[in-house]
């Protein structure tokens, strides 16, 4: 995702939570937990958005202390595994005036090449015997399987479809790791939208990849606040499905997701770089912003065309196990309550997952749900240098598993003096 206002009262200036009834203790003085006598622990990281270009990736003071959060796992002791669930490397947060470039896998290795150390410490993990393992997420969708294990050997990659995976994990199988977006109407990968328009019908962007973009630049502009006047649509007969569907999208567009960034650029200007993905762009908000057509239907006029009509497809593309409404989950956009039902839904409540924890990513928001029964809920947060205004510090947070006859899990931060904190209590049902 791109962000999300978070709250977390506790979080101090080191930006560790220093609340009543967490534990931190620095590995230098013990461990953060009391080791137990085998390997464990599963530690699941994600929306790291290491990034190609310094002057504007989301995580840059925060990657040393990744690097520093990783050399302590290898001494903890009781570590199993390193699961990095999605969105480790951004091909999305790109500004509309950096050098836009053609060759996904090419861009991947300087992104690579400008997180050499994060890369190395991995690969030192690995040697000591930790298990790496990475799952797709948006912003790292187009990053292939021979790319990543070429600058990172004995990485295990977790993939179930293109640009999704799942990695199932733990003693007896219990345990679901996933980005989640596949549940997300504008991140989960589009292979149907916009097939009509390319060559080969190769396509995988959703529209959360230029609303990316429109973000960037608007945070590179020092977030001016434009306005700009969309389209006015009217709304259909609620017993129109089909319409309302398209109408409750361009709700979504022009009240959520276009307005959250409004940088200096005109509705029609063609700046929004993608010329890769099979696309021939620029394009522009006009393109992809639904309006009132000739025909009387509400549609995007060039990209994700009667976007509210492809759901299901994708759905089937993405292997989603229980398939969802597409007024449900355009209206769960943005919102931590809905991943957390699609975590209960598809896995704890199914009866055929076989499944008692669930960590999913995406969000940047920490969550901790106990569904009883030993069945838990995890989002692991993010990493990035700063959480949004809401709550800037609220970041390098982590998922801790341990797995065994019965599974238990928690969620903590890594503060910048090396201590991890017990932030658990804190963040249930975020």
């Amino acid at each position: 995702m791109i962000g999300q206002a978070i709250g977390c009262e506790c979080a101090g200036a080191d930006g560790a939570c220093g609340m009543s009834g967490s534990s931190s203790q620095t590995v230098g003085s013990g461990a953060w937990w009391e080791a137990s006598a085998t390997a464990d622990k599963i530690i699941v990281v994600s929306d790291l958005h290491f990034g190609v270009d310094d002057q504007f990736a989301q995580t840059v003071s925060d990657r040393s202390f990744f690097v520093d959060f990783v050399d302590a796992l290898i001494t903890v002791g009781d570590v199993r595994e390193l699961v990095i669930a999605g969105d480790f490397l951004d091909e999305w947060i790109v500004p509309m005036s950096y050098p836009a470039h053609t060759d996904s896998a090419a861009f991947y290795r300087r992104c690579i090449s400008n997180n050499q150390q994060v890369f190395d410490v991995l690969a030192k993990a690995i040697d000591a015997g930790i298990k790496v393992v990475y799952v797709p997420g948006n912003h790292d969708m187009t990053l292939t399987e021979d790319v990543l294990v070429h600058e990172l050997p004995g990485v295990v990659q977790s993939r179930d479809a293109a640009g999704l995976g799942v990695h199932i994990t733990g003693d007896r199988n219990e345990i679901a790791i996933e980005h989640c977006h596949r549940y997300d109407v504008y991140s989960a990968p589009d292979t149907v939208s916009n097939r009509d328009l390319v060559a080969d019908g190769a396509t995988m962007f959703p529209p959360g990849y230029f609303y990316a973009q429109l973000g960037t630049e608007w945070a590179a502009e020092g977030r001016p606040s434009n306005t700009v006047d969309y389209p006015q649509v009217d709304a259909p007969a609620s017993s129109d499905a089909d319409q309302m569907g398209a109408y409750l999208h361009y709700r979504v567009m022009t009240s959520i997701l276009l307005t959250q960034y409004t940088p200096s650029i005109g509705f029609d200007e063609k700046v929004m770089q993608a010329v890769f993905d099979g696309l021939e762009g620029p394009y522009s908000e006009y393109d992809i912003c639904p309006r009132l057509m000739d025909d009387g239907t509400i549609s995007a006029p060039i990209l994700y065309r009667n976007f509210q009509r492809t759901w299901d497809e994708r759905q089937a593309a993405n292997n989603v196990r229980v398939k969802l409404p597409f007024i449900e989950a355009a209206m769960g956009t943005g919102k931590a309550a809905y991943f957390r039902e699609q975590a209960i839904r598809q896995y704890l409540e199914h009866p055929e997952s076989g499944i008692d924890v669930v960590v999913f990513g995406h969000t940047h928001i920490p969550d901790f749900h106990d569904h009883g029964n030993g069945k838990y809920y995890i989002n692991d947060g993010t990493w990035i240098d700063t959480n949004l205004d809401a709550d800037p510090d609220l970041t390098r947070t982590f998922a801790v598993i341990t797995t065994g006859a019965a599974s238990s899990a928690a969620l903590y931060q890594y503060g910048k003096d090396g201590s991890a904190s017990d932030i658990t209590a804190h963040h249930r049902d975020a």
